[in-house]
């Protein structure tokens, strides 16, 4: 019987000892159904910020600093935009945005003909960096892969799978490493790349849905030496509080927010993440400026 992976929320890195290519597996359940949490998401709009997910903490693995990445996409169609931003330490958030509704599922469609996916590097300590390329296809993966070979000459492939009714998503990725990326191409270099990518497009979407990564790895590579690196956790953050929305609340008069209060008798703000309310009444914006404690979140 095979064994299940529905609670599983990690990531998996791997090298090959006998070719310059590194790989990422990644399977989340409850951080993909924590990130669509009550948003009543349309099912495309869902499944396309699943592999959004997938994609993101994929990338994220590959951080040399501390900071965070995000990705976004964009356009002029029904789907506004839908993005998720990634920490060195696997904790992502994300969220999507429609203005109107979504009658063809496909990502052309949902965003439009001049949609684009635009990366965005932040680390804690240096220069933001932000790449963009524009969607030409109808696949989330392929425009990845795009980024990878017009902004970084990185030879990449990516596989996404996504299901919010199963609320599972997962991906999979195999890269050239950088360094090896710098030398000259060679016959033995594409070849190696052709050789394990042709291998990765047996893998299924029930497969990665439901093998543990290590058996997932022997059904493709049984005939490869892998050096299995230990799995990290991917969990969804919001990263809201109280605090942070008192100090929001902090930068707008005090005469403005009375006003507010006195209209609608309290005074609201939503995570746009994960749509916690935070509410005030007047005695807690009267005590902005001291060091009462905010309200609890409703």
């Amino acid at each position: 019987m095979t064994e299940s992976i529905s609670d599983t929320n990690e990531i998996n890195r791997f090298t090959f000892a006998e070719h310059d290519v590194r790989g990422e597996l990644v399977q989340l359940s409850s951080s993909y159904a924590a990130l669509c949490d009550k948003h009543n998401y349309p099912a495309p709009v869902a499944n396309l910020l699943g592999e959004l997910l997938a994609v993101t903490s994929l990338l994220t693995a590959t951080l040399k600093f501390k900071g965070h990445i995000n990705l976004q996409l964009q356009g002029s169609g029904p789907l506004n935009f839908a993005t998720v931003n990634g920490r060195h330490d696997q904790k992502l958030r994300g969220l999507a945005r429609t203005r109107a509704e979504i009658t063809d599922g496909t990502l052309q469609a949902m965003l439009g003909d001049d949609a684009l996916l635009v990366l965005t590097l932040t680390p804690e300590q240096g220069e933001r960096y932000q790449g963009m390329v524009k969607v030409s296809g109808d696949s989330l993966a392929e425009a990845v892969e795009d980024y990878f070979s017009q902004s970084e000459q990185l030879p990449t492939r990516i596989w996404l799978h996504a299901d919010a009714a199963q609320q599972q998503c997962a991906g999979f990725m195999l890269q050239v490493l950088p360094a090896a990326s710098k030398e000259p191409a060679n016959d033995i270099q594409t070849d190696s790349l052709t050789h394990l990518v042709a291998l990765a497009d047996t893998l299924t979407q029930e497969e990665i849905f439901t093998l543990p990564v290590r058996d997932i790895l022997h059904r493709l590579y049984h005939e490869e030496d892998i050096h299995l690196y230990p799995e990290q956790e991917v969990s969804f953050y919001c990263g809201c509080s109280r605090e942070r929305t008192a100090a929001a609340l902090r930068s707008i008069s005090r005469d403005e927010l009375r006003e507010i209060i006195e209209l609608d008798g309290k005074l609201v703000l939503t995570c746009d993440y994960c749509l916690t309310d935070y509410q005030y009444d007047g005695i807690d914006v009267e005590a902005l400026d001291g060091h009462d404690a905010p309200p609890q979140a409703q």
